[in-house]
């Protein structure tokens, strides 16, 4: 390695460091979506100490990775801070042979990686688990200046990228390689002897998001290799860092040659080649609605069908009844609604609150947001940094318009540009009130830091405009223990909470609360990182074998 791509992977002079710790009263601290309101100090002392090291590689270059060796174009592009557009680094602007060659790569690899018995997978997966949360603050680091998360936003991805794979690793083992005997043939003069076994499709493609670069690509990556494939990963655009780093530690962790490969470029002509080719086997794609199912339907396109795991988004919604703990519920409100600039799949968009308490908590919530620190998301105290990009920006400065002519902004609803705002992508937090039902932003994805808060007769009435919408992937509820039952009961979302003041909407894990979508949020129905996600990257064979009894 050159000094820049030591440093940009974590390989320098200070002892291995954990996302685990001890809190003051000597519960054990495990850094998850749910806890990290509360990190020891120590978190923060090895963030900084991380980005210190890391600042001088920024601007380095990157290849792209496949067969085990580095690729570099004749062309690049930037990758800028959404912060302060600083060049972080140039990536390859790969091309659709390069996306062949990356396949071919990982389709040489297959044979001899889905033959590699399934507990030596688990050993060398659970090796880059480790060397990848050795690493853990690199990651962190990069996170926050290429994403805009703040340091325990960033942190807590590195942290689900790490726990993804050794879950994926540890349902292995609980189904002993997912082979199972099944009933035996009632033969006369003959032993009839049948199994069940998954195995591996053979090449697989992982089409990473923005918002999670490192849990988004390590996640479904991880289980495809636990399972047997091999992987060609491919970034967004706007952050091939992060996946960049992930990829580069598997290699280093073990990972053969040709097994995990990374390739950077256009979606239009390197992503669509992927997309197309006759060589994958199967695809999981993070993103938005409208390109998922262009992508569900060009991949419908090949000879036969194939596996595709997509997750599309969502529009989720928080009810909140009369009789709810009012302080609970404008903290998981907050906190679902701008963590990451409300740039979440599963972001508090939509809040519908019983008129009883409607105005006491739209006060609770304009408080709240008007006091969230807004500025450089590697500094301890800031809540929220920038969104991903300009056309973000304009996006939020159109929506705001919409929503102001039709409604009330109650606060936020401007481009911050001032202070530690002055060279980034920075927008105001924001809520929005008294916008009709019949509005279409109601039922229409922002992604951006945008609530909406609307008052309803009844809890009835609520759960009907909660699931009106097209999407289904997360909900909150604040309510007493009986209108619990009666959510659950009713609620079309694939991942639901009940009276959370750790986030109303956001907040899974893997092993804890897995992540996916119903209807148009996703396409398998099984959720990432629960007991039914390894299955999904291995396909049956049923073995049926015959002994003459003499």
């Amino acid at each position: 390695m050159n000094e820049c791509t030591k440093a940009a992977t974590g390989d320098y002079d200070h002892p291995a460091v954990s996302i685990r710790g001890q809190t003051t009263d000597k519960i054990p601290f495990k850094l998850t979506y749910a806890t990290m309101f509360e990190p020891p100090p120590e978190l923060h002392a090895r963030f900084e100490r991380a980005l210190e090291t890391l600042t001088p590689t920024l601007g380095a270059a990157y290849p792209m990775l496949w067969g085990g060796e580095s690729h570099y174009s004749p062309d690049v592009f930037e990758d800028r801070s959404p912060t302060d557009g600083t060049v972080l680094g140039y990536f390859q602007k790969g091309t659709e042979q390069d996306a062949t060659d990356a396949l071919t790569a990982a389709r040489a690899a297959a044979p001899l990686w889905a033959a590699t018995p399934w507990k030596e997978r688990v050993r060398v997966m659970r090796a880059a688990a480790d060397l990848l949360e050795e690493r853990v603050f690199t990651l962190g680091a990069i996170l926050s200046l290429e994403v805009g998360k703040n340091r325990m936003e960033s942190l807590g991805d590195g942290a689900e990228a790490i726990e993804m794979i050794r879950y994926a690793c540890s349902q292995m083992e609980r189904a002993n390689g997912l082979a199972l005997p099944m009933e035996s043939d009632p033969l006369r003069g003959y032993r009839g002897t049948n199994m069940s076994v998954l195995r591996p499709y053979g090449v697989w493609v992982v089409i990473s998001p923005f918002n999670f670069p490192a849990s988004l690509t390590a996640g479904p990556t991880g289980t495809a290799l636990v399972a047997g494939n091999t992987v060609v990963i491919k970034p967004a655009t706007d952050t091939p860092w992060g996946p960049w780093f992930i990829a580069r530690t598997l290699l280093d962790a073990g990972v053969p040659a040709g097994v995990v490969n990374f390739v950077t470029g256009p979606g239009s002509t390197l992503g669509k080649t992927l997309t197309d080719s006759p060589e994958v086997d199967g695809l999981t794609f993070t993103g938005s609605y409208e390109i998922g199912m262009g992508i569900y339907h060009s991949f419908a396109g090949g000879k036969w069908v194939r596996p595709l795991v997509l997750e599309m988004g969502g529009k989720n919604a928080t009810i909140v009844s009369r009789h709810a703990n009012l302080d609970d519920a404008a903290t998981g409100i907050v906190r679902s609604a701008f963590g990451l600039q409300g740039q979440k799949c599963s972001a508090c968009s939509r809040v519908l609150v019983e008129d009883d308490v409607y105005d006491e908590l739209l006060k609770r919530l304009a408080d709240m947001t008007s006091h969230l620190v807004v500025g450089n998301p590697v500094e301890a105290a800031v809540a929220c940094g920038p969104v991903i990009n300009r056309k973000a920006q304009q996006d939020y400065t159109a929506y705001c318009a919409e929503l102001q002519a039709v409604g009330r902004i109650v606060c936020g609803g401007k481009i911050l540009q001032d202070g530690p705002c002055e060279h980034g992508f920075f927008c105001a937090p924001t809520v929005v009130a008294d916008v009709p039902f019949t509005h279409s932003l109601w039922s229409t994805e922002m992604f951006l830091p945008i609530t909406m808060i609307g008052r309803v007769s009844s809890l009835d009435e609520a759960m009907k405009i909660t699931n009106s919408v097209d999407y289904g992937l997360t909900a909150g509820f604040y309510g007493s223990r009986e209108e619990t039952d009666w959510f659950f009961d009713h609620i079309q979302a694939g991942v639901t909470y009940a009276n959370r003041p750790q986030g109303a909407t956001t907040g899974a894990w893997p092993g804890f609360q897995p992540f996916g979508g119903w209807k148009a949020s996703g396409s398998t129905g099984k959720n990432a990182g629960g007991v039914y996600y390894l299955p999904l990257y291995m396909h049956e064979q049923i073995q049926v074998t015959i002994e003459k009894i003499d």
